[in-house]
């Protein structure tokens, strides 16, 4: 009897950063880029600095967004992020929160997603193990969404 492969639910969130000089219009001319091409930019986080920007954006078809970086000469780098649904707004950010606390596992940085029809209040989190982060916050009754749910 041959054992089936167990497949995963979905394909991990990926998050895109990208250098960009601290000038009027960059964020609207990368924006424009995807949005040429039918792409959402779904989230954002920008860190500014005094000559740069690093943006981290979440978006609807990453596969396409890579190739368009990579044909026009983007420089970019791509991570996996979590991307909990808060049903109950703020206090499902601390419960969130908690959970990670509890399971003493590091948040290095998260941002709110843009409203998504259907799902409440999202928000993006950078942690060091995404599989076991994703299992902790499922275990505490948080929804984990895959880029399939975002990219329909």
């Amino acid at each position: 009897m041959k054992e089936e492969a167990i497949k995963a639910p979905g394909s991990t969130i990926k998050q895109y950063s990208i250098m960009l000089q601290n000038r009027v219009g960059a964020l609207t001319a990368l924006l424009g880029l995807l949005d040429m091409h039918g792409i959402f930019c779904l989230g954002f986080s920008m860190q500014d600095c005094h000559e740069a920007t690093i943006a981290r954006l979440i978006v609807s078809d990453p596969e396409r967004t890579s190739e368009i970086f990579l044909e026009k000469g983007i420089c970019y780098t791509e991570s996996g992020v979590l991307v909990a649904v808060l049903r109950h707004g703020p206090a499902d950010l601390k419960k969130c929160l908690d959970a990670l606390y509890a399971a003493e596992m590091n948040v290095n940085f998260l941002y709110p997603l843009l409203p998504c029809v259907g799902w409440g209040s999202l928000v993006a989190l950078h942690v060091e193990d995404l599989n076991f982060g994703r299992t902790v916050l499922n275990s505490s009754g948080i929804k984990v969404l895959f880029q399939q749910d975002l990219s329909r």
